[in-house]
């Protein structure tokens, strides 16, 4: 019988300025991770200090995450799509870099990847107030509507709008 793998946490990183939500990941995060710390505490950052920073370690320890706990990732990004200023995920995990790279275009806020041996550098960005240059900006609205299907279709000419005589 194989060992269960160590209960996942968020470790709350501190002393960052108050608009940075700084955490680490470690074990197997499932969702009470998320609804205990995580989800609560950039909430309460976002109603106290309008957009945040965000920057999100996977610890050397990590191993995953549970079902629940992706949805809650996915709903809190869903939910907060232009509520986020930066975020800086460090990670070595291949496929959490993939899918960091899928996503980012979602949000509006500047997303890079730093690798755990970055970690410096990506406390550095995080804590940075100066606006990001617009070139390096990814053009992509979250708020973009399609639009109706009648705006699509080609106008008739008049001549193909008679009808013989009956």
């Amino acid at each position: 019988m194989s060992a269960q793998p160590e209960k996942g946490r968020f470790e709350i990183l501190e002393g960052f300025p108050a608009d940075v939500v700084a955490i680490e990941a470690h074990g197997l995060i499932d969702r009470e991770a998320y609804e205990k710390t995580l989800i609560p505490l950039v909430e309460e950052r976002i109603e106290r200090e309008g957009k945040v920073k965000l920057l999100y370690v996977i610890g050397e320890d990590f191993k995953g995450f549970t079902a629940g706990a992706a949805w809650d990732d996915a709903r809190l990004g869903l939910l907060h799509l232009a509520d986020f200023a930066r975020i800086a995920v460090v990670t070595d995990v291949e496929w959490i870099r993939l899918g960091v790279k899928l996503f980012a275009p979602l949000l509006r806020g500047r997303v890079r990847l730093f690798s755990l041996s970055e970690l410096e550098e990506a406390k550095r960005w995080i804590c940075e107030n100066r606006p990001e240059p617009e070139e390096d900006a990814i053009p992509v609205a979250a708020d973009h509507k399609i639009p109706p299907l009648e705006d699509m279709i080609p106008p008739v000419p008049e001549e193909e709008k008679k009808f013989p005589p009956a």
